[in-house]
């Protein structure tokens, strides 16, 4: 199926979690700071050695950088498109088991607010 090239933003996110997503989600926290691969794997409770290669993954996929044995964002790839799915399933996960979450028929009850707009408007021009 063919695509608009320039509106089109392909993403290869890591998963939920898993350790290249928990790195993303860091270091995207602020993109101008970098971390060597000890910082990460102590702050995010992450065995070292797994840092390591996830590091080398999110570089090869383009999401990250590195200037000796610091690593950070890429800018390039963490585009207004990347920072709205991770942001939106950082709010998910964040309200995750809250009342909304677990009733998912809350709104059922509310009332239509356009249809009480449309009535509005015709009682008015009556």
């Amino acid at each position: 199926m063919p695509v608009d090239f320039e509106s089109y933003h392909p993403t290869e996110l890591p998963n939920e979690n898993t350790n290249g997503r928990y790195i993303l989600e860091f270091l995207a926290d602020d993109p101008n700071l970098g971390y060597r691969a000890g910082e990460l794997a102590k702050e995010l409770d992450i065995p070292r050695g797994s840092v390591g290669t996830t590091l080398s993954r999110l570089e090869t996929r383009g999401f990250v950088r590195h200037k000796g044995e610091y690593w950070a964002i890429n800018p390039e790839a963490y585009d207004a498109h990347t920072a709205s799915l991770i942001g939106l399933e950082t709010i998910s996960m964040q309200f995750e088991g809250d009342y909304y979450d677990e009733n998912p028929d809350w709104d059922d009850d509310l009332p239509d607010l356009d249809e009480e707009e449309q009535e509005s408007s015709s009682t008015e021009e009556e």
